[in-house]
């Protein structure tokens, strides 16, 4: 038996009941890393065009799609906050910041910090939120 089919109800992720799933969550998260591009350029005014946002996100989007490639490789769960999130997180944060220095764009340790932490919000709260809705929905029967 598949370790996902014998976990309980409650430990299972929206995204593991419904087609599709990881395709929305791949969505989501892109959305929210353009939206930290977005306010990153917005609040140094650096102008928010489409061009601009993208030139300041790349680094990130391609991280994350790289991080979950991986992950999806190796079975993970893409709603899941742990390990799933976590990886994700952590990669995108990681690959984003390499490539950008690559890119010989700045990294100053300032900016290493809020990506950090904006990241991290945008990638775990809304699987955390799953998580407790799906388990609030689970009790609740």
């Amino acid at each position: 038996m598949s370790r996902r089919a014998s976990s309980p109800p409650a430990a299972r992720s929206i995204e593991s009941r419904r087609p599709g799933g990881a395709a929305l969550w791949t969505a989501a998260d892109g959305v929210l890393i353009l939206l930290f591009a977005a306010s990153g350029r917005r609040t140094h005014e650096h102008g928010l065009t489409p061009a601009g946002i993208l030139e300041t996100a790349w680094p990130f989007l391609l991280a994350y799609l790289a991080t979950a490639l991986i992950s999806r490789v190796r079975k993970a769960v893409p709603g899941k906050p742990w390990p799933t999130g976590i990886v994700l997180w952590i990669g995108t944060v990681a690959g984003g910041l390499l490539l950008r220095a690559l890119s010989g764009t700045s990294v100053a340790a300032s900016f290493q910090v809020v990506t950090l932490l904006v990241l991290g919000t945008f990638l775990l709260l809304p699987r955390l939120l799953g998580l407790v809705l799906t388990r609030g929905r689970t009790q609740n029967r």
